[in-house]
Parts: C-alpha cells; structure tokens; sequence
C-alpha cells in the first residue's frame, strides 16, 4: 500500500484525507441514526398514555426529552402546557414545529460534508491525473544530461503514468461509496422526518383535547 501512496505522489494525499474524514462520517451517521435513537417504535403510545391524566410534570418531561429525537419534540409539546395550561392551538403547533425543524438540523448534520466529499472527489482525482500528464510531457523532453529531445526519461514517463492512473482510481473508489452513502442517509432522514410529522400530528391532537378540563 505504501508502495502504491509513492507511486501516486503527493495528489494522493488530499484523497487520503478524504477518505478518512469520509469513513468517519458514514461511521458517525450509521452509529446516531438508529431507529432507537430518533424514532422508537412505541414512544407515542407511551407518552399518550402518560399524559391520559393531564400534562405530566416537568420530571416526566425532561426523560422524555433525553429519550431519542422522537421526546424531545413530544416533550417540547408537554412544556408548553405546562408553562401556559391555557396555550392556543396555534402555540402549541408552532411549538411542535420548531422542535421539528431543530430536529431535520440534527438529523441532516454531517451529510453536506459526506455529499461535499462525494463530489470533490473525482475532482481531486482528476488534479492528480492532470499532474501526471504534466510529468508525461515533462519526460518527453530533455534532461540536463543532454539526451536527445524526444526520446524521453521512460522513469519520469513511468512516474507520471502511475500519478494520473493512481489517483484518477483512488478518486473514483472515495466517490463511489461516498455517493452511496449520502443518498442512503438522506433517504433514511427523510423516512425519520416524515414519521416524525406523523407523530408530532397525532400527538397535537391529543393534547389539544387535554385543554377541556382545563377551559
């Protein structure tokens, strides 16, 4: 591998970087977006259940909140109750609403560096193989030794071969996956926001219909 690094020459570097930053990055997102973290499947129903008496206190809320992505909107609808008991609908939407947004931000974080990474990539690759050409025709001239122009140093051609070859494929294998990903997590994302929509929807109507006893 070592021996591959030198062959592509200092262009490779930047790809290298990339590739770890990249690596990390997919790690990172696969580790924070569990179901479990962000949507547990009978959260909803639990906190309906809680709040069937009333608003539960602020103790009850705040575990709700540390729970996943999932509480910390519901408990964002809880809160609100319980700083104003008498709240409007359009409060507590608005409430529910910009815990929503506060959580796309948090599930969306990382992916413009893994969509970034994707695309500069090849970008990346093809300054390597750029350079390369430039040391193909650099060999195709002559040395300070005094050889004849045209005939080359086959070295230096070899050089700037395996320069323009190594990092247009290394660009290529950082890309690839790195594209795969991203689109795999937006998807992901998207499927989390849209349940949590349905959620926070459900959840709204229920508490609206704990105003009552309170009107």
């Amino acid at each position: 591998m070592f021996s591959i690094i030198q062959a592509a020459g200092w262009p490779i570097w930047p790809l290298i970087a990339c590739s770890i930053l990249g690596l990390a990055l997919v790690v990172e997102r696969f580790i924070s977006l569990q179901t479990k973290k962000i949507v547990p499947p009978k959260l909803l129903d639990e906190a309906m259940m809680v709040s069937r008496g009333g608003v539960p206190g602020p103790d009850v809320v705040k575990q709700l909140e540390q729970n996943s992505v999932l509480g910390a909107v519901l408990a964002t609808g809880f809160r609100t109750y319980n700083i104003n008991p008498r709240a409007s609908e359009d409060d507590l939407r608005a409430s529910l609403e910009g815990a929503g947004r506060e959580a796309a931000a948090k599930l969306q974080r990382y992916l413009g560096a893994l969509a970034t990474i994707a695309s500069a990539a090849p970008l990346l690759g093809l300054l390597g193989t750029v350079i390369g050409m430039i040391e193909i025709f650099g060999s195709q001239a002559a040395d300070v030794s005094g050889a004849v122009p045209g005939m080359g140093n086959p070295g230096q051609l070899a050089h700037g071969i395996s320069i323009a070859l190594y990092n247009t494929a290394f660009g290529l294998i950082i890309a690839i996956p790195a594209l795969i990903f991203w689109r795999y997590f937006r998807g992901r994302v998207d499927a989390y926001l849209l349940a949590m929509e349905l959620a926070a929807e459900r959840f709204a109507r229920h508490l609206l219909s704990l105003r009552k006893p309170l009107s």
